[in-house]
């Protein structure tokens, strides 16, 4: 399997969170303060390796030449689950705009279809980050990203808690540049589709439905 367009974030705490989201006897409390807290992770390194400009500021002291971050970020989450990651996103990157992507998983099928889409002004110079916290088959995620591709962003990330093998080898394959930020590749999917050994759905155990 490809996984040159996988990082895995293995910080402690990431490492920490993500036991108590995958233990079913976390309340909704915890598991949202855990899922928030890796998230934040998880962004932080999606910004890895993005552009900055050199600006002179004032300290206290004197003039000081520093570096603040160039490029404009959009973020993209997948409805529903996607929502739960927002939070953390713009903890991360309080100036993004923020898009949506409404997409329902037939479960008969396991085939992902859209039911709404609205996006920010997105041009030659915006990273698009597009947050789901389950790469399972990637088909939701492919969909996503190739409706975002159509306006030529600078590049395009995806970022999510857990990966399945399966998901990442297609994002892969549809579009080898596009790096996907994750907390664990996890062993596969079962006969639903579903991560194993995952974490449940997330949507439902961090919204409490």
């Amino acid at each position: 399997m490809h996984r040159e367009n996988l990082t895995l974030v293995d910080h402690p705490l990431v490492v920490d969170s993500l036991a108590h989201l995958r233990d079913r006897h976390t309340d909704l409390k915890k598991f949202r303060y855990h899922s928030d807290q890796l998230c934040r992770f998880l962004f932080a390194e999606a910004m890895r390796g993005l552009s900055c400009r050199f600006e002179t500021i004032a300290t206290p002291l004197e003039e000081a030449t520093v570096q603040k971050l160039a490029d404009e970020v959009v973020i993209v989450p997948v409805l529903r689950a996607g929502l739960a990651m927002l939070p953390a996103a713009l903890s991360v990157l309080p100036k993004a705009k923020v898009g949506f992507a409404g997409l329902v998983r037939d479960e008969a099928t396991a085939v992902a279809s859209e039911y709404y889409w609205k996006l920010p002004p997105i041009t030659h110079d915006t990273v698009v980050l597009v947050p789901d916290p389950m790469l399972a088959t990637g088909g939701s995620i492919e969909h996503v990203l190739s409706k975002i591709a159509k306006h030529h962003p600078k590049e395009m990330r995806v970022v999510c808690v857990v990966a399945a093998p399966e998901g990442v080898e297609r994002i892969h394959a549809a579009y080898p540049h596009v790096r996907i930020i994750a907390a664990a590749l996890d062993r596969g999917l079962d006969e639903r589709k579903y991560i194993l050994p995952g974490l449940g759905d997330y949507g439902d155990r961090y919204f409490g439905t």
